[in-house]
């Protein structure tokens, strides 16, 4: 663990990207009576782990719970956000293996990287999250330069109980069921609401605030928090 490394990017102040390359730990020391390891992480993780419920929906990090590898939580964070339109354009070779933190180093050979990246990343989504994938790959030549997906959501248990229709949204097991198209539909027009600013993060875009909400509206509880607003655009429970 300390002798690996990762890169990610951030913009500076003027907008320009900035590409940063940090180690996991700073530190580390093992105990030989007690056998145990410390380690202190790197500053520049510190800001990923206390980010981390801001930037995914406690749904979002439910889903990524069962994944048993690296590259198929970045896959699926990548493929997420695509929600609303269920499909990605072309993602170029190079840049979908930085994206899965692929080093320059590693499955150089395509069938390498299909063999212990791609195909494990896929069938370990499908199998363990909300949705499920599927590849289609994209040729210059006799080459393969990049990849697109399509995904679909699995289907949501059914909620037997019917909803009183006249009941108090603050109720604990107060719950409403809404497809995906509503979801997104609603979500859509919360994004412009005055009365969501205090949920919005940064400088996202209505589409990315958008795509969130939906998200969100998986959760009960928020689902609860923001009915008043459903209603008063014109949801209905019938």
């Amino acid at each position: 663990l300390f002798a690996r490394q990762f890169s990610y990017q951030e913009l500076s102040p003027k907008g320009k990207v900035i590409n940063q390359m940090s180690r996991w730990v700073s530190q580390i020391g093992y105990m030989d009576d007690g056998a145990t390891v410390n380690l202190i992480f790197a500053p520049a993780i510190i800001p990923f782990i206390t980010r981390l419920e801001e930037q995914f929906t406690s749904y979002e990090l439910k889903q990524i719970s069962g994944l048993t590898t690296a590259y198929a939580v970045r896959l699926y964070e990548l493929l997420i956000a695509w929600r609303s339109t269920g499909k990605t354009p072309v993602i170029e070779l190079s840049d979908f293996r930085q994206k899965l933190g692929v080093l320059e180093t590693e499955y150089s050979r395509m069938h390498d990287f299909k063999k212990r990246v791609l195909d494990p990343a896929i069938k370990n989504v499908n199998e363990h999250t909300d949705i499920t994938i599927k590849v289609e790959q994209h040729k210059t030549g006799r080459s393969i330069t990049g990849f697109s997906f399509k995904f679909k959501q699995k289907q949501q248990p059914k909620i037997e109980k019917p909803i009183d229709p006249k009941r108090d949204p603050n109720t604990p097991d107060f719950f409403i069921k809404m497809t995906d198209a509503q979801r997104h539909l609603f979500a859509n027009k919360m994004s412009e609401m005055p009365e969501m600013s205090k949920y919005s993060q940064g400088t996202e875009s209505y589409q990315q605030f958008a795509i969130r909400i939906a998200d969100m509206l998986l959760e009960p509880e928020k689902v609860r928090t923001f009915y008043p607003l459903l209603v008063q655009l014109g949801f209905s429970q019938k």
